[in-house]
C-alpha cells in the first residue's frame, strides 16, 4: 500500500459552536479556534476535522448550509476562515473542511428559487413528487421523526427532506448539482484546505420512488465522478459518513484502486447498546464480546485495498466515557483505557473536541434546556405517544448529540473559560474540575496520556501499518490483542470493567509503552487498566 500522510496521522474534531469564543457572543467562532491552536499543536494532532462553518440558519447546527462559499456571520468572515488556514498551516496542522453534500438549507438561493416554480431553473435542483390520493407519495420517513415529505403549497408538490424540513434533498442525478458541489469543492481546495469530511455521502445515490437510500446504484459512479473533478490529484484526507457501510461496501470506497476517498466513518460498533430493531433511544447494556467481534471484524477487513477511521465520539454521539465507561470514580481510568484501545489500532484515530480531557455526558434537569433538533422533536414525539417523561430522559442522558455538544472546558473560570458571555448552550457544570488548564502540566492527566498516544504512533510504524492479532476474544471482561510487523510485536491489554478480574498477559513482561497505571500486579487487572508493550 502506497503510504500516506493521513496513516500515521491524528484528526481532532472541533465542533465551532462549542469550542471558543473570541468575542463574547456565547458562540464559539474561528478566531477562538486560531487562539487554541498551540494547545492543538501541543496535543501532537496532525489535521482538524472543522464541523460546518458556511453560512446558515442554525436548524441544524449548521448543517443547512444557506451559502457554501460564505462563512456564518457568528463565526466570523472569509478573512477570519484565511487566518485559520495560514495560522493552522504554520503550525503543521491541516483543516478538513465538512462538506454537506446531500442537502442544503431552504433558505439556499437554489431552493429559494426551486419552489417559485415547476418551471424555475433550480426546481430539478431538487426531490420534487406529486401528492398520492391527497397524501405523502410514499411511506418514507425522515430521520428526524415524522415524514420525509413536506408539501409545498406554492406548486402543489412535496419536497424531499431526510433530516429537518428545513433540510430539502439535492438531486444528485441533475448533473448541474454534481457540476455545482464540484464548484464549492474546487473553491475550498484553492484555499489551500487539506481535504474534506462528507456528510451523510451515503444517501446521495437514493432512489426515493424504490425507496432504496444508502447506497443507491449510481453512488460510486458519483464518487468517482467526484474524485476525478476535484481532490483526485491532490493529496488530500477524505471521509465519508456512512452508517450503512460493511467492510465489502466499505472497501468500495476507501480502496486505492477504486479512486474514491481515503476512507469511511462505519457506524457499526455504535448500534450495539441499543434493542435490535429499535432506533437509538431503546437502550440496552453493551456486551463487550460483541463490540470485539464488531471492531475486529473491521481491523481485519483490509489488506491494502482500503482503510479504516477509528473513534468513539463525535458531534452525534454520547461521550464515551460516560456511555462505556465509569464517568465518577474511575473517569480517568476508563477514559485512558478507551484511548489506549482505539489507538493502538490500525487506521487513521479521530480525537473528538474535550476527550482528551475526559469530558463526560450532561444532565439538564429540564428539556427546554436542550438545543438539539434530533432530541427535541423525539421528545414531543414520544411524549404525545404516552412515553414516561422519566425514560425519555433517560435516553436523552444516555444518547442524546447535546452531550457531546456543551462548550469546551478550558479552565475553572466562569464558563470554564469559554465564554465571557452567556453561552449558546450550557457549561456542564463539572467544569472546575474537569479543564484544559489543569492537565495540560499534569504529567498523569488524561491529555498527557492522549498526547503519548499520539506521538506513539509517530514513533512506532508497526502501530501504523502492523497486522492486527486478536487475543481472549470470548472473554467477556478484556480487550486485548496484538500489532506485528516484521520482528516488532506490540501488545495491547485492556479491562473493559470497574472490577479486578484475573488476565494471563497482566504482567510486566515486554517494555511498556504507555500504561494508566504506575505499577503492574501480576496476574490481575485492576479495574479499567490498560497497557501498551513491546515484546
Amino acid at each position: 500500500m502506497e503510504k500516506k500522510w493521513w496513516h500515521s496521522s491524528v484528526v481532532y474534531q472541533i465542533y465551532p459552536r462549542s469550542f471558543m469564543d473570541s468575542n463574547g457572543d456565547g458562540i464559539g467562532d474561528l478566531n477562538g479556534i486560531i487562539s487554541r491552536l498551540d494547545y492543538l499543536k501541543e496535543l501532537g494532532i496532525d489535521a482538524i476535522w472543522l464541523s460546518p462553518v458556511f453560512k446558515s440558519p442554525n436548524d441544524d447546527n449548521g448543517y443547512d448550509i444557506s451559502d457554501y462559499k460564505d462563512i456564518m456571520d457568528e463565526f466570523g468572515t472569509m478573512k477570519d476562515m484565511e487566518n485559520l488556514l495560514a495560522e493552522s498551516n504554520k503550525r503543521g496542522i491541516k483543516i478538513v473542511m465538512d462538506l454537506v453534500p446531500n442537502h442544503t438549507s431552504d433558505e439556499h438561493m437554489w431552493f429559494v428559487e426551486a419552489r417559485k416554480s415547476k418551471d424555475n431553473t433550480y426546481r430539478d435542483y431538487y426531490i420534487w413528487r406529486d401528492p398520492v390520493d391527497g397524501h405523502e407519495p410514499n411511506e418514507l420517513g425522515s430521520n428526524f421523526s415524522g415524514s420525509a415529505w413536506e408539501y409545498d403549497e406554492t406548486t402543489g408538490q412535496y419536497y424531499m427532506h431526510l433530516f429537518s424540513k428545513k433540510q430539502p434533498d439535492l438531486n444528485w442525478e441533475n448533473e448541474k448539482v454534481r457540476e455545482e458541489i464540484y464548484d464549492i469543492m474546487n473553491f475550498w481546495i484553492d484555499k489551500g484546505i487539506g481535504g474534506f469530511r462528507m456528510d451523510v455521502i451515503e444517501l446521495i445515490g437514493k432512489k426515493p420512488d424504490e425507496m432504496i437510500i444508502p447506497n443507491g446504484p449510481k453512488l460510486h459512479d458519483y464518487l468517482k465522478e467526484m474524485n476525478k473533478k476535484t481532490f483526485g490529484d491532490k493529496d488530500m484526507l477524505t471521509v465519508g459518513e456512512c452508517w450503512c457501510a460493511d467492510p465489502e461496501i466499505a472497501k468500495m470506497y476507501s480502496n486505492p484502486d477504486s479512486h474514491e476517498l481515503s476512507m469511511v466513518f462505519q457506524f457499526e460498533h455504535i448500534g450495539l447498546d441499543q434493542i435490535p430493531g429499535k432506533d437509538k433511544w431503546d437502550l440496552r447494556p453493551l456486551e463487550l464480546t460483541e463490540l470485539k467481534k464488531v471492531l475486529n471484524k473491521w481491523q481485519m477487513a483490509f489488506d491494502g485495498d482500503g482503510w479504516n477511521s477509528l473513534f468513539w465520539n463525535n458531534h452525534d454521539l454520547p461521550r464515551i466515557v460516560s456511555r462505556w465507561g465509569n464517568d465518577k470514580e474511575y473517569r480517568v481510568e476508563s477514559a485512558k483505557m478507551f484511548a489506549t484501545l482505539l489507538h493502538g489500532m490500525k487506521g487513521t484515530p479521530y480525537i473528538y473536541q474535550g476527550e482528551e480531557l475526559g469530558m463526560t455526558n450532561i444532565r439538564f434537569d429540564d428539556i427546554n434546556d436542550y438545543k438539539d433538533i434530533e432530541t427535541i422533536n423525539m421528545y414531543n414525539d414520544r411524549k404525545s405517544k404516552g412515553y414516561a417523561v422519566d425514560d425519555i430522559m433517560k435516553s436523552i442522558y444516555t444518547k442524546g448529540r447535546d452531550n457531546a455538544r456543551t462548550p469546551m472546558q478550558w479552565d475553572d473560570s466562569a464558563n470554564g473559560g469559554f465564554t465571557t458571555g452567556t453561552p449558546w448552550i450550557k457549561v456542564n457544570p463539572n467544569y472546575k474540575e474537569i479543564n484544559a488548564q489543569s492537565q495540560i502540566n499534569d504529567p498523569d492527566s488524561i491529555f498527557n496520556y492522549y498526547k503519548k498516544l499520539i506521538s506513539l504512533r509517530k514513533e512506532n510504524e508497526v502501530i501504523v501499518y502492523g497486522d492486527f492479532i486478536p487475543l481472549l476474544e470470548d472473554d467477556k471482561n478484556i480487550y486485548a490483542y496484538e500489532r506485528v510487523l516484521g520482528d516488532d510485536r506490540i501488545r495491547v491489554v485492556c479491562n473493559f470493567t470497574d472490577k479486578e478480574v484475573e488476565c494471563d498477559y497482566a504482567d510486566a513482561n515486554g517494555v511498556e509503552l504507555i500504561s494508566n497505571y504506575k505499577d503492574y500486579k501480576d496476574g490481575i487487572l485492576r479495574p479499567y487498566e490498560a497497557f501498551m508493550v513491546r515484546l
